[in-house]
């Protein structure tokens, strides 16, 4: 779309005219009459003075339409001023492989594929905020930093492998590598969210150390427990109720929540950990605040260039009715 920001430069448009008009004319001496001239050659100089002064005119006018300033503009875009950051850091020990995840079809599942499945349809849903994806095992790795490109993260997510950095469990650093990366941007808001099956038996920094150093840098973490309380195990004769989820530490989860301002969560399902993050989506819903830019290229170079060349060529024109 075309827009004329300067319209009111079209009033300048007769001043040549005007000055034309009122300024004193000079008296001019009567012509000599050469008998022995063409009377076509003559006529041809009328209409060649008269061909220059509608292209002075065109000039004119292209200068003005300069001067109005046209200016085009392209289709809205919708830009984020202040965004929020948000990071998640994933348990890959040994222990997320057990099968106690049970789909409403009674069907059991491993506990990281419930999770690539839940988590990954939260990412999709946090449009205009920046992910990161980090996962912890013997130690914590960054495997993606923060983004707005939250499909990539996503991907990344369904990657993720067992036994691929070991099989203990390094909550700490898992802690700690977040609000490292989270130092380096100045988000006002940081939020992690962490989940892990197990307790902290790996890494060099203990879970609630990084905690406090997590609130001093004003990062807020929710934790979420993943595991069954209780399945059945043995023969249909001789069934017993075993505990999948002794290792989970879930007092330590808590405290870090707690001293972070956050809150913990416990996941004994698939479903039940879809309504978790649907919770932790409202408690840190989506930046609604948004920004509309346009984006403009100014035109009015285009009728000032063509002024230009259109003033060469009246030079030209007239040196050369001048010659005769």
């Amino acid at each position: 779309m075309i827009e004329i920001l300067w319209w009111w430069a079209v009033f300048f448009l007769p001043l040549p005219w005007i000055i034309a008009k009122f300024y004193p004319k000079k008296q001019h001496r009567e012509a000599l009459v050469l008998p022995y001239v063409p009377q076509v050659l003559a006529g041809q100089d009328k209409k060649a003075h008269t061909g220059l002064k509608w292209l002075l005119w065109l000039i004119w006018l292209l200068i003005i339409g300069a001067c109005m300033r046209p200016v085009w503009y392209g289709d809205p875009i919708d830009i984020s001023p202040a965004h929020r950051d948000l990071m998640l850091s994933v348990d890959l020990s040994g222990s997320m492989a057990i099968k106690d995840m049970r789909l409403e079809n009674g069907e059991y599942v491993d506990r990281l594929t419930t999770v690539k499945a839940v988590l990954s349809d939260f990412i999709k849903k946090r449009q205009g905020d920046r992910i990161g994806l980090i996962l912890f095992a013997d130690h914590a790795y960054l495997q993606t930093p923060l983004t707005l490109d939250v499909q990539t993260v996503a991907k990344q997510l369904k990657r993720a492998q067992l036994g691929l950095i070991g099989s203990r469990t390094a909550i700490g650093e898992g802690i700690g590598l977040a609000s490292k990366n989270f130092i380096k941007n100045k988000a006002k808001q940081r939020i992690l969210i962490l989940l892990s099956d197990g307790s902290n038996n790996s890494g060099v920094i203990d879970p609630l150390q990084a905690a406090q150093l997590a609130a001093k840098s004003q990062v807020k973490i929710y934790t979420v427990g993943v595991g069954a309380k209780a399945i059945s195990s043995g023969s249909f004769f001789f069934s017993h109720q075993v505990n999948p989820s002794r290792d989970l530490d879930e007092k330590t989860l808590q405290e870090i929540a707690k001293l972070t301002g956050g809150r913990y969560f416990r996941a004994t399902d698939p479903k039940q950990l879809v309504q978790i993050y649907d919770e932790i989506n409202q408690l840190q819903p989506i930046k609604n605040a948004t920004q509309r830019w346009r984006p403009q290229d100014e035109w009015f170079s285009y009728p000032l260039g063509a002024a230009l060349l259109l003033w060469i060529l009246f030079l030209l024109l007239r040196k050369h009715y001048d010659s005769f």
